[in-house]
């Protein structure tokens, strides 16, 4: 009996261990954590507002990765390092949180979007212009 069920469990098995093997996930952090990965940190930090935007003030060390220029986007972001982590932001989240996803689609590996953006930043946080 044991042999007739043994090919079952281990196909059971199986595919318990390849539904273990979580896939990368995009990251939601709020603005004291995101404070702690970037600041003074050699991080990938990306704004991806337009440029207009980034001009009117943008965070310390931000780089300007508009995502409404998607060959630009897609361009820029397959020059960055897929394996180290990367901070996205927008305004408010929305388009970071779109952004993230698409990251992960390129095949990034740790994706952190800053929820309340710039606009909770600029609230809390000195900044740039």
């Amino acid at each position: 009996m044991i042999k007739r069920y043994l090919p079952f469990f281990i196909l059971l098995l199986f595919i318990c261990a390849i539904d273990a093997q979580e896939a990368p996930k995009v990251s939601i952090i709020d603005i004291t954590v995101f404070k702690e990965a970037v600041i003074g940190k050699d991080v990938q930090l990306i704004d991806i507002r337009t440029s207009k935007e980034y001009s009117a003030g943008y965070i310390d060390d931000a780089r300007n990765i508009s995502i409404t220029d998607i060959d630009n986007f897609n361009a820029q972001f397959s020059k960055l390092n897929k394996e180290k982590p990367v901070y996205l932001y927008c305004y408010s989240g929305v388009r970071s949180n779109r952004a993230s996803k698409k990251l992960l689609a390129m095949g990034f590996k740790y994706v952190y979007d800053f929820k309340g953006g710039y606009k909770a930043w600029s609230n809390q946080v000195t900044i740039d212009k």
